[in-house]
């Protein structure tokens, strides 16, 4: 009985593993509902896609058919070759998605920055014989292209994202979106993925994104606090004043080394510019620049040029927490994580706040009590204890009755 026990289990063991063996997706397996037979395939490693196609060498001319799994109708898929480099921009893209209506709708889209998006025209190579179908979530695009390089590798890139009003919104740039690109041997069929390097880079990016949030966006705005109201308090001065410039020197050495990884992303990423982002951010680190230098001539508090200084620093202080705010939440939106992140610094944000405005309450109170006790202490001093010849009856001394 034992030994029997024992053969099923191996049996079912095996059967379990052919089972799933057989039932594994393979593109050279795979059927098309019209017949169309290409001559190879490709299992991409990436977003569950597959690419399949037919290349003449002698008119450089390529039949494709780009398969999307496990995909819905409220998304968008795309495959592309970009000529000219590896990655996005300057790819030349064929975009497929199901409209609101249940019709197909394929388009061609040459990719110029990552702003334009996939806006159809026209791109580099004559395209033919472009369609798209759905059914059972599984998205196709079929067309064929006629090559003008004679190279039988290129450089592709696959895709896919939401819709939105019949419209290809923005894809994320984390995980296998920014993984599914790399090149492929039209000939032999061997297929290569660049994501080394799309990690490399997106790595750079988080990094680049977390050094300006915690330095423009948070110590900066916390040395402000410090500067503005722990200094009110009698017993924290002069602490007070070491603590801001902790806070703002540490937030300038993090800001540098954001900026610094900012100018080394531009530098590897040709063709992609956000205008915007960059812009704002040479402001921002010219502002902080001039502010640091400015504590090198900052006069003593006597000094008749004390109040000009005091008021350009505080000017120069406040533009610069309005620039590093306002760029971090662009620098946001152009990364695109999880919505956690984004939700995390507002949250940030409102404690800041909520902090800052607590302390103003404080030290209104304090400033009042100050003032209250000043104008008691005068009063006192005019009273009726005869001081400088005053007595409470305006210098005369009372009837007696």
């Amino acid at each position: 009985m034992g030994a029997t026990m024992r053969c099923m289990v191996i049996l079912g063991v095996l059967f379990a593993l052919f089972m799933s063996s057989t039932s594994a997706q393979s593109c050279s397996k795979y059927n098309f509902a019209s017949n169309k037979v290409f001559s190879a395939c490709s299992d991409l490693p990436y977003l569950n896609s597959y690419l399949h196609w037919t290349y003449s060498p002698s008119s450089q001319s390529l039949e494709i058919a780009f398969r999307r799994l496990g995909t819905s109708s409220s998304r968008w898929v795309s495959w592309a070759i970009n000529p000219t480099s590896q990655g996005m921009v300057g790819s030349q893209a064929l975009v497929a998605f199901q409209k609101s209506d249940g019709t197909m709708r394929a388009y061609t889209s040459p990719i110029k920055s990552y702003q334009t998006g996939l806006q159809e025209g026209d791109l580099s190579f004559p395209v033919s014989d472009l369609s798209a179908t759905y059914s059972n979530n599984e998205m196709i695009v079929y067309a064929t292209l006629k090559l003008q390089n004679s190279s039988s590798t290129l450089n592709q890139v696959w895709q896919e994202g939401p819709l939105s009003n019949d419209s290809p919104g923005m894809h994320p740039t984390t995980g296998p979106n920014v993984q599914s690109m790399g090149t492929l041997n039209l000939l032999s069929g061997e297929s290569k993925t660049t994501a080394g390097a799309s990690s490399s880079k997106l790595k750079a990016k988080n990094i680049h994104g977390v050094l300006n949030a915690v330095s423009w966006g948070i110590l900066m705005p916390l040395g402000a606090i410090i500067a503005r109201y722990v200094k009110e308090f009698p017993l924290a001065d002069p602490a007070w004043f070491y603590l801001h410039v902790t806070c703002q020197l540490s937030a300038f050495i993090l800001g540098v080394a954001g900026f610094g990884t900012g100018l080394r992303l531009g530098s590897q990423s040709p063709g992609i510019t956000y205008a915007v982002h960059r812009g704002l951010g040479i402001a921002l680190f010219t502002l902080a620049l001039v502010q640091a230098s400015a504590l090198l001539i900052r006069p003593k508090k006597d000094h008749k040029w004390r109040s000009y200084w005091n008021c350009y620093h505080y000017l120069v202080g406040y533009g610069i927490l309005g620039i590093s705010i306002a760029n971090i939440f662009k620098g946001l939106d152009i990364l695109s994580p999880e919505k956690k992140w984004k939700r995390a610094y507002i949250g940030i944000l409102v404690t800041l706040a909520s902090l800052a405005l607590l302390l103003e309450v404080i030290v209104w109170f304090l400033k009042r009590s100050k003032r209250s006790a000043g104008a008691d202490k005068l009063k006192s001093s005019h009273g009726t204890n005869g001081t400088n010849g005053l007595n409470g009856y305006g210098g005369r001394k009372p009837e007696t009755v």
